[in-house]
């Protein structure tokens, strides 16, 4: 008689690879090691979570989030990002640089992946910021375990890091292989147009930093890709001229959107949320909003992230242009894309190509993105019949609020796991420090 496995999710509508599929998915030492019909009878197991009437999705991938450690641990810190990423149903998250100081050196960030042992929830993989005077490292930075490649700031955002000119971003592309992140927005036409933003009129941030603004820069890093065969991946697209350009240069380029520029528009997020809103590139208006659908429907858009970027709202409180841009969305991420499924914008198996599947292709990780033999047993188990609400004070991140307080979702994450091990239960950490490392493939 076989050993029984250490854990079985019985009875559950997973979304596999071949599409949603009633199952009963048994794990043994942290990964899937038997997936069969519901209608079979229910594998002997150690422990047996109850799938029934719930549909169990691979672990989340969030390969954009700004944690803020080192530097300013009182907007966030890998314990409290990574706690939210969990409740949130996230299982992964990749790290940006553009912390204090800045990670660009290989000090810096051994100095990181030594401060994430034993504090985060869920795996992890930092980003390093290129400079001007990293270059000849970036190449061997970005073969280091635990990185999870290089990241070019292309406009003025927060934080020090900034690569505005071709001839270097040219350098960057040059040094090294991986997918390189972009934030795409041109530097020139921003300073140009600073007098714009209004002081204290947070709804003309999409007047400064207008949809040409991100057009320009992306149109310019999308041609050095082609020059020099260096895949990129650009992230927040929030434009339909971008994705216009983009669906003609998917060879080099793969495309993130995030869940607020998908939800929000202006200018009515501006006169509800104020500076709450704010966020860089900019929410803009509906036409753009419908844009960014079109493309997740034709399949431009790779990955969802994020964009977690939580400021205290005693900064946020400042007045428009002094206040910082960024807003929470981690733990936000996954049940706002469970509410547009549920209005009929988004099919379940797309949801998870978006989320899951498409950053572990995009990014090249290993053992997850998939339900599949073989795979990291990291799910997340959703109740698609509880209908809740979002409130600030549900929220993990040390920044203690979001911008989607008040919203009704239908569908619920009820369970975490990661590597079969139930991290969350019911919106309750049940076991934490368990992340480790991701793995490339």
């Amino acid at each position: 008689m076989s050993e029984p496995f250490d854990l079985v999710v019985g009875g559950v509508r997973a979304v596999l690879p071949t599409g949603l599929s009633d199952v009963h998915v048994a794990c043994r030492d942290g990964k899937v090691a038997e997936i069969c019909s519901s209608d079979a009878p229910l594998p002997a197991a150690s422990r047996t979570v109850d799938g029934r009437g719930h549909w169990l999705l691979p672990g989340i991938i969030d390969t954009q989030v700004h944690f803020r450690e080192p530097g300013t641990p009182h907007k966030e810190d890998l314990e409290s990002g990574t706690a939210a990423a969990i409740l949130g149903g996230v299982t992964c998250i990749f790290d940006m640089p553009n912390t204090q100081p800045p990670i660009v050196s290989r000090e810096a960030l051994q100095a990181k992946l030594a401060a994430a042992v034993g504090r985060c929830s869920c795996d992890y993989a930092f980003f390093v910021g290129a400079t001007g005077d990293n270059l000849g490292e970036l190449a061997q930075l970005e073969q280091l375990p635990g990185c999870a490649g290089v990241k070019v700031f292309m406009g003025s955002s927060t934080g020090s890091l900034l690569v505005a000119d071709d001839r270097v971003l040219e350098q960057v592309l040059r040094a090294g292989e991986r997918r390189v992140a972009i934030h795409a927005e041109d530097d020139a036409r921003l300073q140009e147009r600073k007098p714009l933003a209004v002081q204290g009129n947070p709804a003309t941030h999409p007047v400064w930093r207008d949809a040409e603004t991100a057009l320009r820069a992306t149109q310019r890093i999308v041609a050095l890709a082609e020059a020099t065969g260096r895949p990129i991946h650009v992230l927040h697209v929030t434009t339909a001229e971008e994705l216009a350009f983009l669906g003609e240069h998917k060879q080099f380029a793969t495309v993130e959107v995030t869940p607020q520029h998908l939800t929000l528009a202006a200018p009515d997020c501006y006169q509800r949320l104020g500076t709450r809103a704010q966020m860089n590139p900019p929410i803009r208006g509906d036409e753009h909003r419908r844009a960014l659908w079109q493309a997740v429907a034709s399949g431009v858009v790779d990955v969802v992230g994020s964009d977690h970027a939580p400021h205290t709202l005693a900064e946020k409180a400042l007045p428009y242009p002094q206040s910082p841009s960024g807003m929470p969305g981690v733990q936000t991420l996954l049940p706002l894309l469970l509410e547009h499924v549920h209005q009929g914008r988004l099919s379940l198996p797309r949801l998870v190509e978006l989320c899951c599947s498409g950053p572990a292709r995009v990014y090249g990780i290993a053992g997850k993105g998939q339900i599949a033999v073989g795979f990291d047993a990291d799910f997340c188990l959703v109740d698609p019949a509880q209908t809740w609400t979002i409130r600030d004070a549900d929220q993990a991140t040390r920044c203690g609020w979001t911008p989607f307080d008040g919203q009704t979702i239908h569908g619920r994450p009820v369970a975490t796991l990661l590597r079969g091990n139930v991290i969350m239960w019911d919106g309750q950490l049940q076991q934490t420090g368990l992340g480790q490392p991701v793995r490339r493939g």
